[in-house]
Protein backbone atom coordinates (compact mmCIF):
# COMPACT_ATOMS: atom_id res chain seq x y z
CA UNK A 1 0.00 0.00 0.00
CA UNK A 2 1.23 3.20 -0.94
CA UNK A 3 1.95 5.81 2.03
CA UNK A 4 0.52 9.23 1.52
CA UNK A 5 3.23 12.07 2.19
CA UNK A 6 2.30 14.05 5.06
CA UNK A 7 3.03 16.96 3.51
CA UNK A 8 -0.28 17.01 1.49
CA UNK A 9 -2.88 15.98 3.70
CA UNK A 10 -6.68 17.16 3.22
CA UNK A 11 -8.30 19.31 5.26
CA UNK A 12 -11.33 16.73 6.09
CA UNK A 13 -8.35 14.08 6.67
CA UNK A 14 -6.27 16.42 9.11
CA UNK A 15 -9.74 17.59 11.27
CA UNK A 16 -9.99 13.81 11.62
CA UNK A 17 -6.49 13.13 12.32
CA UNK A 18 -6.34 15.58 15.29
CA UNK A 19 -9.52 14.28 16.63
CA UNK A 20 -12.18 17.57 16.06
CA UNK A 21 -14.34 14.83 14.52
CA UNK A 22 -15.22 10.73 15.17
CA UNK A 23 -15.12 10.19 11.64
CA UNK A 24 -13.77 11.67 7.74
CA UNK A 25 -17.20 11.79 6.68
CA UNK A 26 -18.75 14.33 9.76
CA UNK A 27 -15.54 16.36 9.22
CA UNK A 28 -16.28 16.57 5.53
CA UNK A 29 -19.79 17.60 6.21
CA UNK A 30 -18.90 20.38 8.99
CA UNK A 31 -16.32 21.56 6.36
CA UNK A 32 -18.91 21.83 3.65
CA UNK A 33 -21.71 23.30 5.71
CA UNK A 34 -19.46 26.26 6.90
CA UNK A 35 -18.76 25.11 10.17
CA UNK A 36 -14.63 25.24 9.34
CA UNK A 37 -12.97 28.08 8.55
CA UNK A 38 -9.34 28.13 6.99
CA UNK A 39 -7.09 31.07 7.39
CA UNK A 40 -10.96 32.94 7.30
CA UNK A 41 -12.06 31.73 4.61
CA UNK A 42 -14.53 28.84 3.91
CA UNK A 43 -12.61 26.11 2.18
CA UNK A 44 -13.66 22.83 0.11
CA UNK A 45 -12.83 19.24 2.28
CA UNK A 46 -9.70 18.56 -0.46
CA UNK A 47 -7.80 21.97 0.74
CA UNK A 48 -4.34 20.98 1.51
CA UNK A 49 -3.17 22.38 5.03
CA UNK A 50 -0.14 23.96 5.47
CA UNK A 51 1.69 24.80 8.80
CA UNK A 52 0.97 27.97 10.63
CA UNK A 53 -2.48 28.05 9.05
CA UNK A 54 -5.27 29.40 11.37
CA UNK A 55 -8.34 27.11 11.58
CA UNK A 56 -11.92 28.60 13.28
CA UNK A 57 -13.73 25.49 14.03
CA UNK A 58 -16.99 25.97 15.20
CA UNK A 59 -18.51 22.58 17.29
CA UNK A 60 -22.21 22.85 18.82
CA UNK A 61 -21.83 25.89 20.74
CA UNK A 62 -18.54 26.18 20.93
CA UNK A 63 -15.89 28.00 18.93
CA UNK A 64 -12.43 27.69 18.67
CA UNK A 65 -9.33 28.96 17.21
CA UNK A 66 -6.19 26.79 16.69
CA UNK A 67 -3.15 27.26 15.06
CA UNK A 68 -1.83 23.85 13.12
CA UNK A 69 1.22 22.80 13.92
CA UNK A 70 2.30 19.34 12.66
CA UNK A 71 0.47 17.51 9.97
CA UNK A 72 -0.25 14.22 9.61
CA UNK A 73 -2.83 11.94 7.92
CA UNK A 74 -3.36 8.86 10.42
CA UNK A 75 -5.42 9.17 13.26
CA UNK A 76 -3.39 8.54 16.91
CA UNK A 77 -3.87 8.79 20.23
CA UNK A 78 -5.73 11.62 21.80
CA UNK A 79 -2.48 12.66 23.32
CA UNK A 80 -0.40 12.46 20.33
CA UNK A 81 -3.79 14.71 18.28
CA UNK A 82 -3.54 16.94 20.56
CA UNK A 83 0.39 17.97 19.75
CA UNK A 84 -0.74 18.75 16.21
CA UNK A 85 -2.83 21.46 17.26
CA UNK A 86 -2.46 25.18 19.31
CA UNK A 87 -5.47 26.65 20.48
CA UNK A 88 -4.99 30.67 20.59
CA UNK A 89 -5.64 32.29 24.31
CA UNK A 90 -7.94 34.89 22.75
CA UNK A 91 -10.23 31.38 22.13
CA UNK A 92 -9.37 29.60 25.79
CA UNK A 93 -10.29 32.62 27.43
CA UNK A 94 -14.03 32.90 24.90
CA UNK A 95 -14.66 29.43 25.44
CA UNK A 96 -14.64 29.76 29.15
CA UNK A 97 -16.15 32.71 29.04
CA UNK A 98 -19.18 31.61 27.41
CA UNK A 99 -19.09 28.47 29.15
CA UNK A 100 -19.39 30.02 32.40
CA UNK A 101 -22.37 32.53 31.33
CA UNK A 102 -24.08 29.43 30.37
CA UNK A 103 -23.80 28.07 33.38
CA UNK A 104 -24.85 31.22 35.50
CA UNK A 105 -28.17 31.11 33.07
CA UNK A 106 -29.02 27.64 33.96
CA UNK A 107 -28.84 28.70 37.75
CA UNK A 108 -31.28 30.63 37.21
CA UNK A 109 -33.97 28.50 35.18
CA UNK A 110 -33.77 25.29 37.41
CA UNK A 111 -35.14 22.29 35.79
CA UNK A 112 -37.97 20.60 37.73
CA UNK A 113 -37.43 17.76 39.29
CA UNK A 114 -39.33 15.51 38.02
CA UNK A 115 -42.26 15.32 34.73
CA UNK A 116 -45.61 17.04 35.60
CA UNK A 117 -48.60 14.73 35.72
CA UNK A 118 -51.66 14.83 33.72
CA UNK A 119 -53.23 17.42 35.83
CA UNK A 120 -50.34 19.44 36.12
CA UNK A 121 -50.34 19.32 32.36
CA UNK A 122 -53.43 20.69 31.98
CA UNK A 123 -53.58 23.21 34.72
CA UNK A 124 -50.16 24.51 32.99
CA UNK A 125 -51.89 24.41 29.09
CA UNK A 126 -54.62 26.49 30.97
CA UNK A 127 -52.63 28.56 32.38
CA UNK A 128 -50.19 29.10 28.52
CA UNK A 129 -53.03 29.49 26.43
CA UNK A 130 -56.08 30.70 28.40
CA UNK A 131 -58.83 28.88 30.75
CA UNK A 132 -61.89 29.64 27.77
CA UNK A 133 -60.99 26.36 25.70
Amino acid sequence: MKEKSAEGVRLDKWLWAARFYKTRAIAREMVEGGKVHYNSQRSKPSKIVELDASLVIRQGNDQRTVIIKGITDKRGPAIQAATLYEETQESIEKRENIALARKMNSLTMPHPERRPDKKERRDLMKFKYGGNE
